[in-house]
């Protein structure tokens, strides 16, 4: 197949009024805390002003000639308003935490629940790096700002006024000349949001798009290698990362434009300040103290109004990153699992009418297939690799949604089918703590038995049995033990229909015969679908189908199968030809 590479489509990416609606809504029940916060904060800038003040009184007293005893009291009142700044500072900084990061946590829990929910291909369609990147870099960037830049914002924005008040006592037109810098910082922050905004909002995608092409690589790297085209995907993910360093470098650049006109308006401000003074004090309208407080004040202006201004660059990242976690949990939903998507019928049969699918847009990989699996029947489904056996198996489980045609399925939803692939995960946590994720309320009896119906002895002998920490750190496991876990799960879950794909498929000699004796256990008295990895598999089954280029092309009992002489029976003597010198797989 030729012809470029098309462009993945992304998930959706929330508006900045959904954003603001998530965010209100995620602060709402807290909102008695984020007052309190706010008030200690403001209390804290308040507090600040007395430093500026007592300064203001010693070059008065200096000026006045006073005797040491004048400098007493101001010298003092440093000393409280630093002490009383610290405490507020550190109140109102945990107060804000105890607002924010609850809301975070629940936003990133929401985001979560809605991508496991998120259909196949609306995920795949932009590649699994664009999710990745949303749950890991933006959540990250997200955090950093709440943790840090939030708290430093809202301080920041509430000494600017409570300073701005301040020269108003001291004198209007202290604050007349202060606020001469005002049209230029609208002007810079203004112009910053307006270059700034798009340029992270596309670099965040462009982050997603590198992840994508990353992860590509690296799930497919022996597809890549076979078939000669890793150069081809070593150059999408240069052409991925070029893309992402070059909006970063953009960020760059306006930010530090901004920057210097910030600077450019602290000039300008800080003069008119001091001219003002002049005049002040030469005309004998104000003392030596008022002015240099008024310029002490302007002064400790700086700091806050760079801080407001510029952790801008920061808030922007963080509102791009909102609006693309957002955007997962405005997503559609999947289809429910174990298939509901379609009519229940009244025999309680699963079954496909018709069925034609393929992946994105991509041209179909199954072409109307039909098939019917009575209640307690066992239907087993095979063919070469790449014939469609996994394809349909994601259809029967509910996973993916048909182009054409309609699956149906026993039961109603959530515990209808069960899909068992031989790609087995094993979750951070205990043996039991895996097997419940089928049922999280069973009981540890429960547990056990489950396991004891797979053949699971081996977890009596582990240290602390099922309570034998597994997974990442935890003590390894063979995959067909991890794989007898996943059937213990099913085991858990009591579907109506099991759909095995290629589920055991992992074992050697020993080990495929236990995960078989395995699978029969679970299977035993429900409806089920085995995609088989040996003919073994498939010959106990009541039906075999043949599947060849995504059609079936043969379907029968075993016996009638190998007497047709047809594409099952040519697959059963290379098998049986090829068990005396491989591993018994096809």
């Amino acid at each position: 197949m030729s012809g470029a590479a098309t462009e993945p489509v992304l998930l959706p990416v929330a508006t900045a009024a959904q954003v603001r609606r998530e965010v209100r809504a995620l602060l709402w029940g807290r909102r008695g805390a984020l007052l309190a916060a706010v008030a200690v904060l403001l209390a804290g800038s308040a507090v600040g002003l007395a430093g500026p003040a007592a300064i203001g009184q010693i070059a008065q007293a200096i000026a006045d000639r006073r005797g040491a005893g004048a400098l007493a009291v101001p010298v003092a009142l440093l000393a409280v308003a630093a002490l009383a700044a610290a405490v507020t500072t550190w109140a109102g900084t945990v107060l804000l935490a105890r607002v924010v990061l609850p809301a975070l946590g629940q936003l990133r829990e929401r985001a979560l629940a809605a991508a496991v929910g998120l259909p196949l291909d609306a995920v795949e369609s932009g590649g699994t790096g664009d999710l990745v990147a949303r749950l890991t870099g933006d959540v990250e960037q997200v955090g950093d700002v709440v943790q840090g830049v939030l708290g430093r914002f809202i301080g920041a924005g509430l000494t600017i006024l409570a300073t701005l008040g301040g020269l108003a006592v001291l004198d209007w037109r202290f604050a007349a000349a202060g606020l001469l810098a005002l049209p230029l910082q609208v002007a810079a922050l203004r112009w910053y949001l307006r270059t700034s905004r798009p340029i992270y909002a596309e670099g965040r995608a462009a982050d997603g798009r590198r992840a994508a092409a990353l992860l590509a690589g690296f799930t497919a790297l022996p597809t890549l290698r076979a078939l000669g085209l890793g150069r081809r995907q070593r150059d999408r993910i240069a052409a991925a990362s070029q893309a992402s360093m070059e909006y970063e470098l953009r960020a760059v650049r306006v930010a530090t434009r901004f920057y210097g006109r910030l600077n450019v308006a602290e000039f300008v401000g800080l003069g008119a300040i001091l001219l003002v003074a002049y005049l002040l004090v030469r005309s004998g309208l104000a003392g030596i103290g008022a002015a240099t407080t008024a310029a002490l004040f302007f002064a400790r202006l700086f700091d806050p109004i760079n801080v407001a201004l510029g952790v801008f660059d920061e808030i922007q990242q963080a509102i791009a990153g909102l609006g693309r976690l957002v955007g997962i949990t405005r997503a559609a939903p999947g289809p429910a699992r174990g298939p509901d998507h379609g009519e229940t019928l009244p025999q309680r049969e699963l079954a496909a009418d018709g069925v034609r699918f393929g992946y994105g847009d991509g041209p179909d990989v199954l072409h109307d297939v039909t098939l019917r699996v009575p209640p307690g029947q066992h239907v087993a489904v095979v063919g070469a690799s790449g014939s469609g056996k996994s394809s349909l198996a994601s259809l029967l489980a509910g996973l993916r949604r048909p182009r054409a045609g309609r699956i149906t399925a026993p039961g109603g939803p959530g515990r209808a089918v069960a899909l068992v692939t031989q790609e087995t995960h094993l979750f951070a946590g205990t043996i039991a703590d895996n097997v419940r994720l089928a049922r999280p309320d069973a009981t540890a009896e429960q547990v056990a038995a489950a396991l004891d119906a797979v053949g699971a002895g081996w977890v009596a002998a582990l240290p602390a049995g099922a309570d034998c920490l597994v997974g990442s750190g935890g003590h390894a496991l063979t995959p067909s033990q991890a794989q007898q876990l996943a059937l213990a799960r099913v085991v858990l879950l009591d579907p109506a229909v099991v759909v095995l794909d290629e589920a055991t498929a992992e074992g050697g000699s020993d080990a495929a015969r236990a995960l078989d004796r395995a699978a029969e256990a679970v299977l035993r008295g429900r409806t089920a679908v085995i995609v088989a990895h040996r003919l073994s598999q498939a010959a106990g089954a009541g039906t075999i189908l043949v599947m060849d280029a995504g059609r079936v092309v043969e379907h029968g009992t075993h016996a009638d199968l190998i007497a047709a002489q047809g594409p099952y029976a040519r697959l059963w003597a290379a098998w049986s030809l090829g068990r005396g010198t491989s591993s018994g797989s096809w």
